[in-house]
């Protein structure tokens, strides 16, 4: 069973980043993206990272996916502000640059040896990764937390400014 979600979940991600590519409508490629993330909340469940998982719905899906439609629907484009689809030099190298990175990834993945074990009983759980945050790197956390902080209120201050 498992290699069938395997499979299916990485479906969904590899098809959802396509679509991000290929639409031309940004409201469709943002749809496409939140698919793309949920395909990968899947493979994260499938590694027995429970907390990845759930972050990567909550902020990816959830706050950042918000976001990003919030300023494309704010930007009103319509078709003819897009243009026409044009092909040229720059998507030739893009095509020839990402064949040769995935041809190389697959070389590089060919050659890993395969380590033998399995990962601890609560690997990627909400308790393991908490005791570890705030066992070990509760200065670190401390550090981000108060970062983020100011980086809030300058926001608010900058936001305030232009009312």
């Amino acid at each position: 069973m498992e290699p069938l979600l395997f499979w299916t979940f990485a479906a969904v991600s590899v098809l959802g980043a396509i679509g991000v590519i290929v639409g031309r409508n940004p409201v469709n490629g943002a749809m496409a993206l939140v698919g793309s993330f949920f395909g990968l909340a899947g493979l994260f469940l499938l590694l027995d990272a429970q907390l990845v998982a759930a972050l990567q719905i909550l902020v990816y899906t959830g706050a950042i996916m918000v976001l990003f439609l919030f300023v494309i629907m704010l930007l009103n484009l319509s078709p003819k502000d897009l243009g026409p689809p044009q092909v040229g030099p720059g998507k030739l190298i893009g095509v020839v640059g990402g064949s040769g990175a995935t041809i190389f990834l697959a070389t590089v993945l060919a050659h890993v040896p395969q380590i033998p074990g399995k990962a601890p009983a609560d690997f990627g759980t909400v308790a393991a990764v908490g005791r570890v945050l705030y066992g070990s790197y509760t200065l670190q956390f401390e550090a981000v937390s108060l970062l983020l902080l100011v980086a809030i209120v300058a926001a608010v201050v900058v936001a305030k400014g232009r009312i």
